[in-house]
């Protein structure tokens, strides 16, 4: 089942018309709708306070699939009790075009495969790690790497231009036009900055269609000139993201995907990393306004995240 088909859902089950808000922040709504929903737990991420559910059909409004489910702040210690594997049953709440789940309760506790050999825990990104080098292609169907803007603190994010969810991929651009503007305004800041966002759809997502994607948020002349949108095979695309958290998965011309969003220094290596979209242009400048002063990567309080898993 594709993202689109989700959202389609979503937003046209009776009574459910609304305004798309950011999922970071929902606030139950006194008209909200409320679903029980049943399934298998394939993921959870308590830091983004967010569950991936293989669930079961939801008669009347829902078929079965495989999609993440953000739990409100106060339900997030329920995750704490919850491995994959686990059988569980929860209400999900509805109250326009966001969602969320509450009432979470472990039904059958996942028996572990004494066969199996147990999957190494994944090494998280560190500020300091030297982020990989790989050849991508730009707009304009030329090889860049992010050794091409030495010296300069990169933003870098990840999207894919078909993503129908307002608060994924669009925010994200939307972000990304926020600091750009910021940094047209400001010579220094455009001097010693770029941005760069990177397309894990290469099959979609070819150079034309990011050029024609990404020119109306440009606001340098010639454009691109500050931000560069590029994709990659799929060995470069795994290799960068991998070793910045991102995880995605194609699904029916859509993605299941999470969010990551660096900050890299003049030297190439990683300065800060926020997980989720639960971080506003204002941060992200401040992030690479210290990463371009120095002396080192920021190493302080790692940012909350939210449902970008």
């Amino acid at each position: 089942m594709s993202l689109s088909r989700v959202l389609s859902i979503l937003l046209l089950a009776p009574g459910l018309l609304g305004t798309a808000c950011r999922r970071e922040a929902p606030e139950p709504g006194a008209g909200a709708a409320r679903y029980p929903i049943k399934g298998r737990v394939v993921a959870v991420d308590a830091a983004a306070r967010e569950l991936t559910l293989d669930h079961e059909e939801i008669p009347g409004f829902m078929p079965a699939m495989t999609m993440p489910f953000v739990v409100l702040e106060k339900d997030a210690v329920l995750l704490q009790g919850v491995s994959p594997g686990d059988e569980v049953s929860a209400s999900l709440v509805v109250p326009d075009s966001r969602y969320w789940i509450e009432d979470l309760v472990v039904v059958k506790t996942a028996v572990p495969d004494p066969d199996r050999t147990p999957r190494p825990t994944a090494r998280m990104p560190q500020p300091g790690d030297a982020v990989p080098d790989v050849v991508l292609v730009d707009q304009d169907g030329r090889e860049v790497r992010l050794s091409d803007f030495r010296g300069r603190a990169v933003a870098l994010t990840f999207v894919f231009t078909r993503c129908p969810l307002p608060d994924f991929c669009p925010l994200m651009m939307r972000r990304f036009r926020q600091v750009h503007e910021a940094a047209v305004a400001d010579p220094r800041l455009l001097e010693r900055t770029h941005l760069v966002t990177v397309s894990f759809d290469p099959a979609h997502d070819t150079p034309a269609v990011l050029k024609a994607y990404g020119r109306p948020f440009q606001r340098t002349e010639p454009p691109f000139t500050h931000w560069t949108l590029a994709t990659g095979s799929e060995e470069a695309i795994r290799t960068l993201g991998g070793a910045l958290g991102l995880d995605y998965v194609e699904e029916e011309r859509s993605f299941t995907h999470n969010l990551r969003t660096a900050v890299i220094d003049p030297d190439g290596r990683l300065f800060s990393l926020r997980r989720g979209n639960d971080w506003t242009a204002e941060q992200l400048l401040r992030g690479l306004r210290a990463a371009i002063a120095g002396p080192g990567p920021d190493v302080t309080k790692p940012p909350s995240a939210s449902s970008g898993r």
